[in-house]
């Protein structure tokens, strides 16, 4: 029998990732999507760091319709990744720019 080796770390962040999904979404019926209130309660609690700083109330609602491509009211789990990969690209912008600034 073969070994299995563990999990890598890009591998475990897959995992949490669609854990992550699973645990939000399927509140109000659906598994496979993100309703608003889902997504309202996810952004709140998973990334509540970022909504906290927002000083726009309607933020939240305007980034559901712009990551909503299908306009079903929902996101699926490709609509979510969409939301994750813009953060992580903000995030890795961000700190380019500070680690540049700070060199000079």
């Amino acid at each position: 029998m073969a070994k299995t080796s563990s999990p890598t770390e890009t591998e475990r962040c897959i995992e949490s990732l669609i854990a992550v999904f699973q645990k939000h979404a399927g509140r109000d019926g659906d598994n496979c999507r993100l309703s608003k209130a889902e997504f309202l309660i996810f952004m709140n609690t998973e990334l509540g760091a970022f909504t906290k700083n927002q000083k726009d109330p309607g933020v939240l609602d305007r980034m559901m319709k712009k990551l909503d491509l299908d306009c079903d009211g929902q996101l699926d789990f490709q609509e979510f990744l969409n939301l994750i990969g813009g953060l992580a690209l903000a995030c890795h912008d961000s700190f380019i720019k500070k680690s540049t600034s700070s060199h000079k």
